[in-house]
């Protein structure tokens, strides 16, 4: 028996502003999964975003507390560098905090984080054309 990576998860304040969030970028949330205290989106492959919030956490494990910090982030390849600024600007014009504003990195990506209601960072990031 060996066990295979699945899906992950992330425990959030405001379910309604998580599902929110991740729909802009392309996770199909179920109707109603804003009302919920789980909601999963399918994805490629067949992994899963779950989504819990906080009081779903406690009563799973009563001592559980929010981290401080973060240890995580979740990356999404971009169809090309143009849409790393374009979707950049889009959510952060929406309100959510950008972290760090797009850039052409050393190791040959367009990239930029943002964060998801919670603090999570989300990058964004797209391979850079070969130099010629």
């Amino acid at each position: 028996m060996t066990p295979r990576f699945d899906a992950f998860g992330l425990v959030v304040s405001d379910m309604a502003a998580a599902v929110t969030f991740y729909r802009r970028l392309g996770f199909a949330f179920p109707e109603g999964a804003e009302n919920e205290p789980h909601a999963e989106a399918g994805l490629p492959g067949g992994l899963r975003l779950m989504l819990d919030t906080e009081e779903m956490a406690r009563s799973l494990h009563p001592g559980w507390q929010p981290p401080s910090g973060s240890r995580h982030s979740l990356a999404l390849l971009c169809d090309h560098p143009g849409e790393v600024d374009t979707v950049y600007e889009e959510l952060v014009g929406a309100g959510y905090h950008g972290e760090l504003k797009p850039w052409d990195a050393f190791w040959g990506q367009r990239y930029a984080v943002v964060h998801d209601p919670d603090g999570n960072g989300v990058d964004l990031f797209a391979p850079l054309p070969a130099a010629e």
